[in-house]
């Protein structure tokens, strides 16, 4: 009976969250107006690490874009990277975007940042800034083995490839080159190739804003996005920037590695008080808040699905009917704990990591170690906490602390049977 109305409060409590994360989301992705004399400039910043949050923006960004009619996007870059997989999906959301994208890098754009500047149409680079970096490191900043760096030299050279050839212009002219040469954004990854005039073998390619206007990877410096429209020749012109909703902004908060383990460390305290004590109290309202406050964010992001929110709530009622239905501790317990702490992982996880040989790995440590972590921390302190409010003076009333003593007459049965002790009965 526990357990059956744990899970429809949970599913209550999910149904609502999400209704009204809906409508937020809706509200503040209203449209913008403009004025249809002007040319439109949407202006979308991407100031912060490649990660799941930036696609999704990315996304609403374009739409947005697409959506009052903008003649060019201006991608307003200082990045030093981020997750491949997060990048290769902005990059193939640029390549395959119908309006003229333009980059322009205010400070960096390192690693994943320069594979999405490379796939933009026209790349403008403020005095000091630079491009390039782009090998693969795993978490600890040590290079990745070179079956992850030959799948970003193919990714960097097939997006610089997709700008086409520059063919020549007079028929006496026998030069043909790209428009920006794919093997450049190779070199970008590996520090083998060696390009005459361009890079010694042994280094790996990074560009100044000079540099990068020699070598074809820039079309100009611009000091602020009013000299890069400058560049456009434009008349009349309005600018519409991207603003991250409240929405946007609960999300990253909530979805910090930071966060994310004091949530679990609330799910985790939340269910050991709960099972410990009778009926349905403030433990389990605290788990299912814990609970909401983790995989929505995630879910929303596009990183946690049905199935492993499933295995989540499998997991709880397996404990559940472990504590409650079960005498002792066995299977069923170790399998409720097992699928616990497997949806917790999994939710944290972006499933395409699943679809590049072990190209996920260092995601897969980084979630390992924080729920590890926040469940280990969790449980001690769980045990420690319980122990000091049933033997503190603060909390009284939280356990019965009057002892009935039998040298004042306390007994555990009637007392009256004691008079017929050593008489005979028929």
């Amino acid at each position: 009976m526990k357990i059956s109305i744990a899970l429809t409060m949970l599913c209550r409590h999910n149904i609502v969250f999400f209704i009204g994360l809906f409508l937020v989301s809706t509200l503040s992705f209203g449209q913008t107006k403009t004025d249809s004399t002007k040319t439109i400039i949407y202006h979308f910043r991407m100031m912060e690490e490649i990660a799941p949050p930036v696609w999704r923006q990315t996304q609403k960004a374009f739409a947005e874009a697409e959506n009052i009619g903008a003649k060019y996007i201006i991608l307003h870059m200082n990045t030093y990277g981020g997750l491949v997989d997060a990048a290769d999906s902005i990059r193939t959301k640029i390549l395959n975007c119908k309006i003229p994208v333009i980059a322009f890098i205010d400070n960096n754009a390192a690693s994943a940042g320069a594979l999405i500047a490379i796939a933009c149409d026209s790349i403008f680079m403020r005095t000091g800034s630079n491009i390039g970096a782009a090998t693969v490191v795993t978490q600890d900043g040590t290079q990745a083995p070179d079956k992850y760096q030959a799948y970003m030299r193919a990714t960097m050279r097939s997006t610089a490839e997709a700008h086409g050839k520059v063919f020549p212009i007079n028929e006496s002219d026998t030069i043909e080159r790209w428009f920006r040469d794919p093997r450049i954004a190779e070199a970008m990854v590996d520090a083998s190739i060696y390009i005459p005039g361009v890079i010694d073998s042994g280094k790996v390619i990074t560009f100044t804003a000079a540099e990068a206007i020699a070598n074809h990877y820039c079309e100009g410096m611009a000091e602020n996005i009013n000299e890069v429209i400058s560049k456009l020749d434009l008349e009349q012109y309005e600018i519409i920037e991207y603003k991250p909703s409240t929405l946007d902004s609960i999300i990253n908060f909530l979805i910090s590695p930071i966060i994310q383990g004091l949530l679990i460390m609330l799910i985790i305290g939340g269910i050991y008080f709960e099972l410990q004590t009778p009926g349905i109290g403030f433990p389990l309202l605290a788990a299912i808040i814990g609970a909401l406050l983790y995989f929505a964010p995630l879910y929303l992001e596009g990183l946690a699905e049905h199935w492993e929110i499933l295995i989540f709530l499998a997991g709880v009622g397996l404990l559940a009917v472990e504590i409650f239905a079960i005498p002792g501790f066995g299977i069923t317990g170790i399998a409720g704990i097992i699928l616990i702490f497997t949806g917790l992982v999994l939710s944290m996880i972006d499933n395409i990591v699943f679809t590049y040989d072990g190209h996920g790995l260092p995601e897969v440590s980084k979630a390992l170690a924080i729920v590890g972590s926040s469940s280990l921390i969790s449980f001690i302190l769980s045990i420690y906490l319980a122990r000091k409010l049933i033997t503190s003076q603060a909390f009284p009333h939280f356990a019965l602390s009057s002892v009935q003593d039998k040298n004042e007459g306390f007994v555990g049965v009637d007392a009256s049977l004691t008079k017929i002790n050593g008489k005979s009965g028929i």
